[in-house]
């Protein structure tokens, strides 16, 4: 291709294609309106049902539910019996072919419904509205998480104003390492790290800027600090290797020093919140232009790798492993860098050619509410709802997600916070590894475990406390706005039909545009107008940002739902 040509693809997908695992009969289900013993809006006063069918989904490994410890005991506890019909394959299909024939189940479970599924089964009668149940009367723990948490209740709340599904959802945050704030391990993906040794050696300090680091990378090519240091083959050095636009391990991290970071996440890959409540696309900024074109002269001068643009994870840890690599991105430096790992440090976030920098944070931890939905067959989902309300207790979710105590939780430190059981204690014990015994305890459902649960009743695994500290104590200093555009926002059904039709090729466009002008440089005047004129009017991007805005003011509560 010659030097900033632009190539784009104008074709389109299916509408609605891939949304959820029932997408393919949500539409055919609409208009039936046959709400069974239910009005929306009001609770159903009726208790005599006590025996309750559910399907849905469980782990690969898992045995099934009728034999389960944790759920027999809760079930005995909410005075109610439970006939499962539970897979690990094929659940999508089976799914479809009840709600198409309508034999339903009293409550579906572990399915995952999209939140194009719920509002459509919601409107047509299919999931009853469990607004009027969300009470102290009904489900005090569910209510109580509530109202300590808004964000949940808008994350679950369809566009209609009704709640088709209970909230479900893990939010591993620097809460649960003992931060007065709570930022989700995603905010910042990519910790990017320097071989110190090699700086040492050269007489350089770590940088501390983009030009420093230009400095240090063209001193490790014309080094060959991989031969020299380590004694691989002449020529293997490598001074920067990362991903191009990967979640944990691509470029990104050092577009900082132009004011912004512009990794992909769950909504669009340039999508940014600001401060002030709007949003923007980063791809088509000031900043964005000058940063692309900075690199260029990086990559022209060898200083990145050249095969960023298709390498894998595994190809970007052999490399490292094996001490070709000066500078890289990833979560952990042992993981990356293997028996090298002692030679490396993390990297602050550099000052760009202005002296500003700035990292974009991101949100994780989404919630949704696919994983428990109470259809119009069941006859009393207050007696299924009182089951339910137990999940919601930290230490009982902590049990369903992980196994029971006495099994998977063997013992408490000083503190009362529960330990897991040891690879090795597992392996010795029940003949399998912990993750084997996780995978066979493990329940899906509405599991919502929030930050301070892991300060309060278990342990988090030790490798996310070590990146959650990092995060903390090291990344978010650089950050100068915490606002981030929410994963768990609900959209409208016409909304989603306009995210399916103009998302994909948004993001491509962007992502292949980008690689063009760093491999090939620019751009010109002319071709940022071109480029621009090219998202507006055949990539909808003005479209997909009123739905990304809309979204966001019915959300944060700056506009009604229709």
């Amino acid at each position: 291709m010659c030097k900033n040509d632009i190539k784009w693809s104008n074709g389109k997908r299916a509408v609605f294609c891939g949304l959820g695992v029932v997408l393919v009969l949500s539409v055919t289900a609409c208009g039936n309106k046959d709400y069974g013993h239910h009005e929306k809006g009001v609770a159903n006063p009726d208790t005599t049902q006590t025996a309750f069918a559910i399907m849905g989904g469980q782990s690969a490994l898992s045995p099934g539910y009728t034999d389960n410890t944790v759920l027999n005991q809760l079930q005995a506890d909410a005075g109610i019996s439970i006939e499962w019909t539970t897979m690990s394959e094929s659940l999508g299909e089976q799914v479809n072919i009840r709600i198409a024939g309508d034999e339903l189940p009293d409550a579906f479970m572990g399915v995952g419904f999209s939140n194009y599924d719920i509002s459509r089964y919601g409107d047509d009668g299919t999931f009853i509205d469990l607004t009027p149940y969300l009470t102290e009367e009904y489900m005090p723990n569910l209510t109580k998480i509530l109202e300590e948490n808004p964000d949940i209740r808008s994350a679950i709340t369809m566009d209609d104003g009704y709640i088709y599904g209970l909230p479900a959802g893990e939010r591993m945050g620097t809460a649960g390492v003992g931060a007065p704030e709570d930022y989700s391990i995603y905010s910042v993906p990519q910790f990017s790290m320097i071989n110190k040794a090699w700086l040492d050696e050269l007489g350089l300090e770590v940088p501390a800027t983009l030009e420093e680091l230009h400095t240090a990378l063209k001193a490790f090519k014309d080094n060959d600090m991989s031969a020299r240091y380590y004694g691989n083959a002449p020529g293997s050095t490598i001074p920067m290797s990362t991903g191009f636009d990967e979640w944990c391990w691509g470029q990104n991290i050092f577009y900082a020093g132009f004011g912004f970071t512009n990794w992909p996440n769950d909504v669009c890959n340039d999508l940014v919140l600001r401060g002030d409540g709007t949003v923007e696309f980063l791809c088509v900024t000031d900043q964005y232009r000058d940063a692309v074109s900075y690199f260029h002269d990086w990559y022209a001068e060898g200083l990145m790798d050249v095969e960023m643009f298709s390498q894998d994870s595994t190809q970007l840890i052999a490399k490292c492993s094996q001490g070709y690599v000066g500078v890289s991105a990833w979560w952990y430096i042992e993981e990356l860098m293997g028996d090298y790992a002692k030679d490396y440090v993390f990297l602050p976030v550099l000052d760009g050619p202005d002296g500003t920098h700035n990292v974009t944070i991101r949100t994780g931890g989404g919630i949704n509410s696919g994983q428990l939905n109470i259809t119009k067959k069941c006859k009393s989902p207050a007696n299924l709802l009182k089951f339910f309300d137990q999940w919601y207790d930290p230490e009982i979710v902590m049990q369903l997600q992980y196994g029971p105590i006495g099994t998977y939780f063997t013992e408490q430190d000083e503190d009362g916070i529960w330990l897991s059981i040891s690879d090795e204690a597992s392996r010795e014990k029940y003949g399998k590894s912990s993750g084997e015994l996780k995978g066979e305890c493990e329940v899906f459902g509405p599991k919502l475990i929030l930050s301070d649960y892991y300060l309060t009743t278990f342990r988090m695994e030790d490798r996310a406390i070590e990146r959650l500290t990092d995060l903390y104590e090291y990344w978010m200093p650089f950050v100068e706005d915490t606002s981030v555009y929410p994963v768990d926002c609900v959209f409208t059904g016409r909304e989603l039909d306009d995210i399916d039709w103009y998302r994909a090729d948004f993001e491509s466009a962007v992502s292949e545009q980008e690689g063009l002008w760093i491999k090939n440089g620019g751009p010109t005047d002319e071709e940022w107008e071109s480029y621009i004129s090219y998202l507006r009017d055949k990539c909808g991007m003005d479209k997909l940002l009123k739905v990304y805005q809309e979204a966001y003011d019915r959300y944060s509560g700056k506009t009604t739902a229709e």
